[in-house]
């Protein structure tokens, strides 16, 4: 059938490892936070503060690059994002002070909000009428990538302290190569695969048969629903460690497995959302997974350590599959805007990951670390707004499942 195309997997699997590489750097600053809290003599507000400095510049960049992208392409913006991710890490572990160290932040912020839109434009682009499964491929990179920080930072920081950092960031430059023959593919074939179906098999339709209102309500819906899953993520991967040592008495590197094991969790999550939106739906998938959590969230915080272990691994899987759903359905809802849908996406859940860290931090302060975990429990509740969606299809045709293959496709699809 003419405009359909196999996935391109050589491509799909190249921006996956470059996000796991851009992840897993930018996960170090949160896996050291309980080495910076005690070098910079810092309380939970400023390390919520910092939270707050790198989300905010990733956040705020990210849909207004997005919809450059969109107007004018541009293929080797994702390399040159790399370098700004390189560039954060090392003013990070040179900081002498604690506005330098949020400097270091704000750069390496920068580099996700390059990288982040042009990758889910660059999946679109590679999905061949999959855009659930090539969505979450792309999205479980950063996962795996998030998870493996904790690891990293176990490894090198705790041994040798913040100048690890400086090293780590040398993979910026691996990724930089790998992207310049994304780039080079982006240009040569992705921006005509984008044109000639975009790989989107059937939902555009429903969504042009939708008012403005409507559409635009419904993208409401969508920034509700991020907003609470990635404060309620935000307590993990800002606090959870400090939750674990405070209320349990681990130590630090017990700390950071645990956290691995909430972001394996959720890598796996990823992964399995996309492909189970285009069979099953879309709706049905971010229905499940936001307001699904929610007895396992209430649950967490009366729970003893092996318990906390094993709610927090199941809270990490169904909450992650609907992400990977929820850009696809907003690229959907609004054709033609691709970057821009996935820029304001996550955009927003990187701003609402740090605003989220950084009154989490406040109330921590005020309260305890234990009462943030009490309150943020009831987040997920906001998963009750997926009735408001329209439903858009989103199930792949078996075309598209078989991934029909059109001839004299490039070396790297497949």
């Amino acid at each position: 059938m003419k405009g359909i195309e196999k996935p391109a997997f050589g491509i799909l699997s190249a921006i996956c490892v470059c996000h796991l590489i851009n992840d897993m750097l930018q996960s170090l600053l949160v896996a050291t936070y309980p080495t910076l809290k005690a070098e910079f003599h810092l309380n939970f507000a400023q390390i919520g503060l910092v939270t707050l400095a790198y989300q905010l510049t990733a956040s705020l960049l990210q849909p207004a690059v997005g919809l450059y992208a969109d107007r004018r392409p541009t293929p080797f913006s994702l390399p040159a994002g790399t370098l700004f991710t390189f560039a954060g890490l090392t003013v990070t572990s040179v900081a002498r002070t604690y506005p330098l160290l949020l400097a270091g932040a704000c750069v390496l912020g920068i580099g996700s909000s390059v990288f982040h839109p042009e990758s889910s434009r660059v999946a679109r682009m590679a999905s061949g009428g999959r855009p659930g499964l090539a969505q979450s491929l792309f999205q479980v990179g950063g996962n795996v990538g998030s998870a493996l920080g904790p690891v990293g930072a176990a490894i090198v920081v705790l041994r040798w302290g913040r100048r690890g950092l400086a090293g780590f960031s040398l993979l910026a430059l691996v990724s930089t190569g790998i992207l310049v023959v994304v780039g080079l593919w982006y240009r040569r074939h992705g921006l005509l695969r984008l044109a000639t179906n975009g790989g989107a098999p059937r939902a555009p339709l429903a969504a042009g048969r939708l008012s403005a209102v409507r559409v635009s309500a419904s993208m409401a819906v969508l920034l509700a629903l991020i907003f609470s899953k990635f404060i309620y993520i935000a307590s993990f991967t800002s606090y959870y460690m400090f939750y674990l040592m405070h209320r349990f008495g681990v130590s630090i590197e017990s700390a950071q497995m645990h956290l691995f094991t909430f972001l394996a969790a959720a890598a796996g999550g990823t992964l399995a959302g996309g492909p189970l939106g285009d069979r099953f739906g879309r709706k049905q998938v971010i229905w499940f997974s936001i307001l699904g959590v929610l007895p396992f969230t209430l649950v967490l915080p009366y729970a003893n350590l092996y318990w906390t272990g094993v709610l927090s691994a199941v809270i990490g899987l169904i909450l992650a599959s609907a992400f990977p759903a929820i850009v696809v359905y907003g690229q959907e809802l609004i054709p033609g805007r691709i970057g821009m849908v996935a820029g304001l996406l996550f955009g927003l859940s990187f701003g609402a990951a740090g605003s989220g860290a950084a009154l989490m931090g406040k109330l921590a302060d005020a309260t305890s670390i234990d009462h943030v975990y009490r309150v943020c429990a009831f987040l997920p509740a906001l998963g009750l707004l997926a009735a408001l969606l329209p439903d858009l299809g989103g199930r792949a045709t078996e075309e598209h499942r078989k991934g029909a293959a059109l001839p004299g496709g490039p070396a790297l699809d497949g």
